[in-house]
């Protein structure tokens, strides 16, 4: 025998669900059915996976998108080598060198011997496997296909890596530059600046706004830095606290687009993941709608999703893709035309890859000029730095050799 958790409704309507020990789901649902319960979900009760602590909890020791990605083309290989489906998880299991993935694999292996799918297994953990993976899976469960499947779950997230890594090669450079500046102006403000001070002090002159400038910033920096270190520290965990709002991530989703420079990276590389995402459920076979939802919850930006939302709420009322596309606002006239290319020959996932390529190519192209585009600005600002710092340092110096003189 073995445990079964069911959920069910009584005569009166009252739910109930509780974990109980059967022969089989069809001789659960008799016994359920003769005692006045007509059961709603019959599922296998394995014992709760060491992933629920609370360092699992706390996502430490995820696996990363890399061994996703191996997992995926080792599944899809074995599949295709004619590997049973346990077997070529617990091979995995054991060879396996992230342990968070291990229980993971141990615990699947449980739901697969007690006569659940995969996909089930999985799904337990969503904090490691998104939507659209799982949703894929599925529909290679219900084909048949799950070689397929895995073979186009892994090229999904080799190409959805290379835009992360993209994005975060777009903004590492000006970051540093920026992070470097902010630190030398606070040191020069509480360790140069108020040497000068005591100096100016003793020559009685009539000091240059520049100056003045200079000394009261620094005279802030160097009596309240308390405070300042306080406020920042407020206003960071407040910043925080506010993009972990729905809202507030909205807001800042869709402020990324408006960065000078990198928001249009930002921009067409979330298209690209999106056309890509989109694409991948369209080969899979998933239907529009649920399509579009599932993409508007893996594409990882709420502003975007929003749009992708609209367009699923367009195609339910019995609009074309096309339109639907158009209304959001997000794609070029050349995008739209493909996508209606798409639609008219029944290639909507060929036409949505040849789209992510186009964007792909664009952000390549875009990223390897990016310091040649953002570098003058960078520049600037360190010059307005430096001038500032020497008109209000070296002009009472100046005037001080001209008295001497």
């Amino acid at each position: 025998m073995a445990r079964y958790f069911y959920k069910g409704r009584t005569a009166r309507g009252e739910a109930v669900e509780n974990t109980v020990e059967a022969n089989s789901e069809d001789a659960l649902a008799t016994q359920l059915f003769n005692s006045g319960i007509t059961p709603i979900e019959i599922t296998i009760a394995v014992a709760a996976p060491k992933t629920m602590s609370i360092g699992r909890r706390l996502g430490l020791g995820k696996p990363k998108i890399e061994e996703l990605i191996l997992f995926a083309k080792q599944m899809s290989t074995l599949f295709k080598a004619g590997i049973p489906i346990i077997r070529a998880m617990n091979s995995l299991a054991q060879t396996t060198h992230n342990e968070y993935l291990k229980e993971i694999l141990e615990h699947s292996i449980k739901q697969l011997e007690a006569g659940q799918p995969l996909s089930t297994g999985l799904g337990k953990y969503p904090e490691v496997f998104p939507a659209v993976f799982l949703s894929v899976m599925k529909v290679g469960e219900s084909t048949g296909r799950l070689d397929d499947a895995f073979e186009q779950l892994s090229f999904y997230l080799e190409r959805d890596k290379m835009i992360k890594d993209k994005i975060k090669e777009a903004t590492r450079y000006p970051t540093f530059v920026l992070v470097f500046l902010a630190a030398a102006f606070v040191a020069l403000n509480i360790f140069v600046i108020p040497k000068f001070a005591g100096v100016f002090s003793k020559m009685h002159l009539e000091l240059p706004i520049y100056t003045k400038m200079l000394l009261a910033t620094s005279d802030l920096f160097v009596n309240y830095w308390p405070w300042m270190l306080a406020a920042a520290a407020g206003l960071v965990l407040g910043f925080r606290q506010y993009i972990s709002t729905e809202a507030g991530r909205f807001i800042l989703d869709k402020a990324k687009f408006k960065i000078p420079y990198i928001g249009e990276i930002i921009r067409k590389a979330t298209l690209a993941r999106f056309c890509r995402a989109f694409a991948l459920t369209q080969r899979a076979g998933v239907p529009l709608v649920q399509a579009l939802n599932l993409v508007g919850n893996a594409v990882g930006n709420l502003f975007v999703a929003d749009r992708v939302y609209s367009m699923r709420s367009g195609v339910e009322r019995g609009d074309n893709l096309t339109n639907t596309a158009t209304a959001t606002g997000m794609f070029t006239p050349l995008v739209l035309q493909m996508i209606a290319v798409g639609e008219e020959t029944g290639q909507v996932d060929d036409m949505l890859i040849k789209v992510a390529e186009f964007y792909e190519d664009e952000v390549n192209y875009e990223i390897k000029f990016l310091s040649a585009q953002i570098e003058p600005a960078l520049i600037l600002a360190i010059a307005v730095m430096v001038l500032i710092m020497a008109l209000g340092i070296f002009m009472p110096m100046w005037d001080l050799m001209g008295k001497v003189k």
